[in-house]
Formats: structure tokens, sequence, C-alpha cells
């Protein structure tokens, strides 16, 4: 037997073969609307412009004002919520173990498909988390200067696949990232290069 509530254009359709109450209770996971997501950005103003806005869309994207108050500034807020509990957690487990607070990176992936927009919602990201407090520094790697050099990818034959995993020297992107969470005080982001 199948329910359908809707609400708008949410649509939730119950079957038997749903999760569990228990197991819906346990996941890390929610679903919200576009309006239920947006309100949870409270009262945190949109400190972006148009202007702003605009040096950080990629090319051909048409990323609004109104989608940044709406989608991006709730996330940079939960966010700021996750860095903030975060370095407090660090901090009572310093106190704890008698030990000196070290400096722990808050890593922020973004993953997509080729194409479609990661670097644009980094960027975005990256503007407004720098703007919360408490965050003197913000840093944005991408992983473009891991892909393999051209010559590598002739010759393993992946030119036609360049951007998608394989074409990666994922090795080399894992021992930076634990670089950087290690607390290695020089720590060089290789650079992309056509060539």
């Amino acid at each position: 037997m199948s329910t359908v509530k809707s609400e708008k254009n949410v649509s939730t359709r119950e079957t038997k073969k749903s999760a569990s109450p228990t197991a819906r209770s346990i996941s890390p996971f929610r679903h919200f609307t576009s309006v239920e997501w947006g309100k949870l950005r409270a009262d945190t103003p949109l400190t972006l412009s148009e202007d702003d806005l605009q040096s950080l869309r990629g090319w051909g994207e048409n990323v609004s004002l109104e989608e940044v108050r709406e989608i991006y500034l709730p996330l940079s807020r939960l966010l700021n919520l996750y860095v903030g509990a975060t370095q407090e957690l660090h901090g009572a487990t310093s106190k704890f173990l008698g030990t000196k607070q070290a400096k722990t990176p808050f890593i922020i992936g973004v993953a997509g498909s080729v194409a479609v927009g990661k670097s644009t919602t980094a960027r975005i990201l990256h503007e407004l988390l720098q703007r919360w407090p408490n965050h003197p520094k913000v840093d944005l790697i991408t992983t473009d200067g891991f892909l393999y050099p051209n010559a590598e990818l002739e010759e393993r034959d992946l030119m036609q696949r360049k951007g998608f995993p394989e074409s990666f020297d994922v090795k080399r992107l894992i021992s930076f990232l634990s670089d950087i969470k290690a607390g290695e005080r020089q720590v060089v982001a290789p650079v992309y290069s056509h060539f």
C-alpha cells in the first residue's frame, strides 16, 4: 500500500520497502525542500554583492544572489557550526591530555562529475566561509594540479578521460591532504599546466 502526500512541489512516497523508523532515525542524512533549507540560514545576512558573485561564477554559469542566499548561505552556516564544534573538540581533547593544542585544518571536499559547477560552488563557499568569525584563513585548492601531465595521459590512453577519476594522481592527492591534516608547515599544491 502506498500513500502520497503532496506539499507544493514536494512528494514523498511510503511503501513496505521503505526504511524502518529506526533506520531513518539513525541515518545521518536528512531531506529538505529548498524552502525548508533556505530557512536554516536564519537571520544570517548575505554579505556578497552582485559584483562579488560575478567574479565567482564559472563560464556560462548563472548562479543568482537568491540562490546564494537560499542554498549556499545555510550551507556555510552549517559548515561554520561544524568548524566551531571541531575546534572546541580539539581544544577539549588537548586540555584533557595536557598537550598543546595544534591547529588542525578542517578540510571540505566538493565532489561531482566533470563540468557540473564544483569550482563555482567551491569559490562561493570559500568566499562565504572566510567571512565568518573564527575563520582566520580559508584556502581553496583545486584538484586540477593533481591531473597526470598530458604526456602521461597520452601514454596511458587517458586524454579523452581527462578530468575523470582515473586521470588523477590519487596517491599524490592523498599524500598532500595527509600532510595538511598532519599540520605540516610547508605544503605545496601542484599547479595545473596544459602541457
